[in-house]
């Protein structure tokens, strides 16, 4: 599969673990079940890290977009 755009990689990754890096210094991994033209994400089994260790469950979550600085498979 090419990837041309953004929403081309999110699209190839959907049902799949992914790093959100957030603002102020937050990040957070789960399995990628929706997102929109505003890059808002829905993750599942979302836990938030800190050191690249699980610091809160967090569940489901909906992320908004603005708050994004990137998503990595």
């Amino acid at each position: 599969m090419e990837i041309t755009r953004p929403f081309d990689l999110l699209n190839s990754v959907m049902n799949q673990p992914v790093l959100v890096r957030l603002k102020g210094n937050k990040q957070l991994r789960g399995i990628l079940k929706a997102f929109d033209q505003h890059m808002n994400l829905v993750l599942d089994e979302a836990d938030e890290l800190e050191n690249d260790e699980v610091k809160t469950k967090l569940g489901k979550v909906i992320v908004r977009g603005d708050n994004i600085l990137y998503v990595s498979p």
